[in-house]
C-alpha cells in the first residue's frame, strides 16, 4: 500500500524541489526490492528443474522398454509412463506406501548405495495371477506375497532392471541387482529418514488393473554422477552415439558370447540312398581338389580362415594361415602349391 503524505510533508518536499535540494529523478527513483526466497533447511532441494528434466527424459526411455517386454512375458496389453519426478525426504516416500507391498532393494553398482523399485500390490497380483494363467486380475485383499509368489516377482524384477541399465547407458554404465525383496516399509530403511531421494512415479496398467510402480533413488547414491544429469550432457551423449565408454562396453559384452569353431576337410553332395546305404570301411571322396589343399575354419557357419591340420601335444589341431577374406584366386594357388612342396 502507497504511503500517504500530511500537507507540510508535501510543503516541505516543494520547497526542498525548488531549492535544489532534492532532484526530481531521485524522487521518480524506484526503491530497491530484494525478491526474498523461502529455502527450508529441513528439506533443501539438492536437484536442479534441469537435473529433474533429465532424470524424466531417461525414465521416459525406461517406460517404453519396461511397457514391451512386459507386454511380451506377460501376452497382456502393459502400459508404463511417467506420471511425475520429485524430490522429497525418505521417510515421507515411506509414509506413502501402502503396507505390505513389493519393495525390492537394488543395488546400484558401479554406485554406491541402494535404490528401491516399490510396486504397487495390485500390479503384483495381477502380474502374478497372469503368470499364473488367469485373466490378471488384481488382489481382493491386502497380503503377503507366499515364497513361490516372491520368487515369481523376482524374475520380474530381474528383467525391468535390464531395462533400467539401457536407459542409464547414456550417462554410467549401471550394473543394477536385485539385492532382495520387503514387503513392510520399515524394514527398508537404506537411508536416514530424513535424507533427500529423487522418486520416480510410473503410472503402470496391466490389462484392466491399474497402479503404480515408484523408482525412489537417494541423492547420496547418484552424487557422483550429478554433473552428468543435465540435459546439455544428456543430448551431447545421444548425438554422439557411439562413444569411446559405449565402444568398451560392447567390447565386453562380446568378448563373453560363446561361438562355434569348426575345422572343415571337405564337403560333397551325397542322396539319401546312398547314406543309408554306408557301411564300416566304405570311403567316401570329398569335393577337395588335392589331399593338400588347405583346410576351411568356419565360425558360426561363415568361411572365416584357411588352416592346415596338425597335433599339439596329444590332441588334435589346426594352424591358422590366412584370412579367408585376405586371399583371392592368387594366394590360393600358391598356398596350395606350397603345401605339395612341402609334403
Amino acid at each position: 500500500m502507497a504511503e500517504v503524505l500530511s500537507q507540510d510533508e508535501i510543503d516541505q518536499l516543494l520547497s526542498a524541489i525548488s531549492a535544489g535540494e532534492i532532484s526530481t529523478e531521485e524522487i521518480h527513483q524506484p526503491r530497491d526490492q530484494r525478491k526474498i526466497k523461502i529455502y527450508d533447511f529441513k528439506r533443501p532441494d539438492k536437484f536442479s528443474k534441469d537435473q529433474i528434466r533429465t532424470v524424466s527424459i531417461m525414465h521416459e526411455t525406461f517406460a517404453r522398454l519396461t511397457t514391451t517386454s512386459m507386454s511380451a512375458q506377460l501376452r497382456s496389453l502393459v502400459h508404463v509412463h511417467v506420471a511425475s519426478v520429485d524430490q522429497l525426504t525418505y521417510e515421507e516416500f515411506i509414509r506413502s506406501i501402502p503396507n505390505p507391498t513389493t519393495l525390492a532393494v537394488i543395488d546400484m553398482d558401479p554406485l554406491k548405495g541402494s535404490a528401491i523399485l516399490e510396486i504397487d500390490p495390485a500390479i503384483t497380483f495381477s502380474v502374478i495371477d497372469r503368470l499364473f494363467g488367469g485373466q490378471g486380475e488384481g488382489a481382493k485383499f491386502s497380503r503377503d506375497l507366499t515364497d513361490i509368489e516372491q520368487a515369481v516377482m523376482e524374475g520380474i524384477i530381474v528383467r525391468v532392471l535390464g531395462n533400467l541399465r539401457e536407459s542409464w547407458s547414456t550417462v554410467i554404465d549401471l550394473r543394477p541387482r536385485l539385492g532382495g525383496i520387503e514387503t513392510n516399509p520399515q524394514f527398508a530403511q537404506i537411508v536416514p529418514p530424513s535424507e533427500m531421494v529423487i522418486l520416480i512415479t510410473l503410472e503402470t496398467k496391466v490389462g484392466e488393473v491399474e497402479g503404480m510402480m515408484n523408482l525412489c533413488i537417494p541423492y547420496l547414491t547418484i552424487e557422483p554422477i550429478i554433473s552428468k544429469l543435465s540435459a546439455q550432457y544428456w543430448y551431447a551423449s545421444t548425438r554422439r552415439g557411439t562413444t569411446t565408454e559405449n565402444l568398451n562396453i560392447l567390447r565386453d559384452r562380446l568378448a563373453s558370447v560363446t561361438v562355434t569353431l569348426m575345422a572343415e576337410i571337405g564337403a560333397m553332395d551325397i542322396k539319401v540312398r546312398d547314406v543309408l546305404a554306408l557301411r564300416v570301411g566304405d570311403i567316401i571322396r570329398l569335393d577337395s581338389v588335392r589331399v593338400n589343399d588347405p583346410m576351411t575354419v568356419r565360425i558360426s557357419d561363415r568361411r572365416k580362415f584357411l588352416c592346415r591340420p596338425g597335433v599339439l601335444g596329444n590332441k588334435m589341431a589346426v594352424q591358422v594361415i590366412k584370412k579367408l577374406e585376405d586371399i583371392d584366386q592368387t594366394d590360393f594357388e600358391e598356398l596350395t602349391t606350397s603345401g605339395e612342396e612341402e609334403v
